[in-house]
């Protein structure tokens, strides 16, 4: 999964250099934070969140496989 946020989150960005994804697995989830530049932030998040949601979309469709819940949290 998070190499798939990443690549997803770069494709999106202006500064690639500075997007830092990082996972997180438990029991019953997997966390993923995606941090990107102050300036990105918008262009990650889209308007009205669609960006963000559509970024959702795809990493629970690929994580179907594995029975765990995937989380993805866009920060600063």
């Amino acid at each position: 999964m998070k190499k798939l946020v990443e690549v997803i989150a770069k494709s999106l960005v202006e500064h690639p250099d500075e997007v830092v994804v990082t996972e997180t697995e438990n029991e019953k989830s997997i966390v993923v934070e995606l941090r990107v530049a102050p300036s990105d932030m918008g262009k990650v998040i889209g308007k009205q969140g669609r960006i963000a949601k559509a970024i959702r979309s795809v990493v629970k469709a690929a994580a179907s496989k594995e029975e765990k819940k995937v989380i993805v949290e866009i920060m600063q």
